[in-house]
């Protein structure tokens, strides 16, 4: 069953609190964005595989662990973008792959535009990445895709989520962990997750 982590700490409350403040202009919101996906790096990787390996020190040769399996950044355009730098800046050496969906607005059914994905993605840990989880279903509707490119260690990574997203999730992918940087009440009448922080994509790119 599908572990759910919410990341508490005070430096993320604190940048928190700025990306819910309507008054946030546009370079901050991104900013505290891009700071969160960092700083929740450090927990959604506690249990990466390491190997061993010999290296040289200036003075003899040592042992060291070194991150054993590939790892991917898979963000969900547009909004998830927002995230692959801090995360990115933890782990340098990780491929980025992107996955473009959009949510119907009639019937809010997910559909792919945009799918690139590495070469040899199976082996990786991928990091699939979205700010808002909230219907789940385009997130859900990712996560099959990464499954059918033969992906089996996924891990969705969130900035702020709903119980109902959390139960699609769990329902629809019980293998997969999610990690939050918050849980919040609930879903309103137009699927958006209350109190939330609005349309993460627009506020993070000056389009509203």
């Amino acid at each position: 069953m599908s572990k759910l982590t919410v990341v508490r700490h005070p430096l993320i409350d604190h940048k928190m609190a700025i990306i819910r403040d309507k008054k946030t202009n546009t370079k901050d919101f991104r900013e505290a964005i891009s700071e969160i996906g960092m700083l929740i790096t450090y927990e959604i990787s506690r249990d990466f595989k390491t190997k061993e390996k010999t290296i040289e020190t200036p003075l003899i040769k040592t042992t060291v662990n070194v991150l054993k399996n590939n790892i991917v950044i898979v963000p969900i355009l547009r909004a998830g973008m927002g995230m692959v730098d801090g995360i990115h800046r933890i782990i340098p050496q990780a491929k980025i792959g992107h996955l473009g969906l959009y949510r119907d607005q009639k019937t809010l059914e997910p559909h792919v535009y945009f799918n690139k994905l590495p070469l040899n993605i199976s082996s990786a840990t991928v990091l699939l990445v979205d700010p808002m989880l909230a219907t789940g279903g385009t997130v859900s509707a990712a996560i099959t895709i990464l499954k059918e490119a033969g992906v089996r260690d996924i891990r969705y990574v969130g900035v702020v989520g709903c119980p109902e997203g959390v139960k699609k999730l769990k329902t629809t992918h019980p293998d997969v962990d999610i990690y939050l940087a918050a849980l919040d009440e609930k879903l309103d009448e137009n699927s958006y997750i209350v109190p939330g922080l609005g349309d993460c994509g627009d506020r993070m790119f000056g389009t509203k």
